[in-house]
């Protein structure tokens, strides 16, 4: 029998044993590690076809997955967590600081109007791709885990929390030490969503909740001993972390 081929928007062991799934300029990672799994961020609501796709491809199935571990509860963080929860009984793991979040996941705080970033076309094609892909739609739920900053967690690749706030109060990223990577979700982005910039910076203040906390958020990054960095939005950062977290300063707010 011919085996799956990959899905277009699936990348392979982005880091040893993680892969990288992108809906609508929107990151999640698969984190393998001998039978297990962990979904770290779950998209938009029909990022549930693209699970689905991907645990294909890797020839795995639902059982196999442990946890649901979101970084932020924003609606293109929370797109299928509800649903993994309720239809295979998947466990929910956010920061302490983040569960309230997790129940309303479109209201917010931030500290800039959304409509000024719409002069940016990039803005209105990526906030358009998201809103195709259930941004609307996306549903809060209740956490079943919570996480404190350095935690080692008992999931696949053993990844330690390091709590990262500013983009929202519970902003947390995950540490693999064993694979020299961590995923940042959106305590800096590749691709900025509301301004199109690229490479390393700040998510816009119209989706960031205390960017001076954000600013400061990026230290703890620059002193994880890493060489992958990878992000909600855009390619994979390759390199010091530390120099990422410079270039993120260097690139100022928006």
């Amino acid at each position: 029998m011919k085996e799956p081929s990959a899905p277009k928007n699936l990348q392979l062991n982005v880091a040893e044993g993680i892969h990288r799934i992108e809906d609508a300029h929107t990151n999640w990672y698969l984190v393998e590690d001998g039978p297990r799994l962990t979904i770290v961020d779950t998209g938009l609501s029909r990022s549930w076809g693209s699970l689905h796709d991907a645990l294909r491809a890797l020839g795995r199935r639902f059982f196999e997955i442990e946890a649901v571990v979101v970084t932020h509860a924003h609606v293109d963080h929370m797109g299928f967590a509800r649903r993994a929860q309720k239809e295979f009984g998947i466990p929910l793991w956010v920061h302490r600081a983040e569960a309230d979040a997790v129940r309303h996941p479109l209201r917010y705080d931030h500290e800039r109007a959304r409509i000024p970033y719409l002069r940016h076309r990039s803005a209105v094609r990526v906030l358009t791709e998201m809103t195709m892909m259930g941004a609307l739609w996306v549903m809060g739920t209740v956490p079943d885990s919570t996480l404190e900053a350095g935690d080692e967690l008992d999931l696949p690749g053993r990844p330690r929390v390091a709590f990262t706030p500013g983009h929202t109060h519970g902003h947390c990223s995950l540490y693999y030490p064993d694979r020299g990577a961590v995923i940042v979700g959106d305590a800096f982005v590749m691709l900025e969503p509301y301004t199109g910039r690229h490479g390393p910076c700040l998510v816009a203040r119209a989706a960031t909740a205390d960017s001076h906390q954000a600013l400061s958020s990026l230290d703890t990054l620059a002193a994880l001993d890493a060489d992958v960095a990878l992000t909600g939005h855009g390619p994979a950062w390759r390199g010091s972390l530390r120099e990422a977290a410079e270039r993120a300063r260097a690139a100022g707010l928006s």
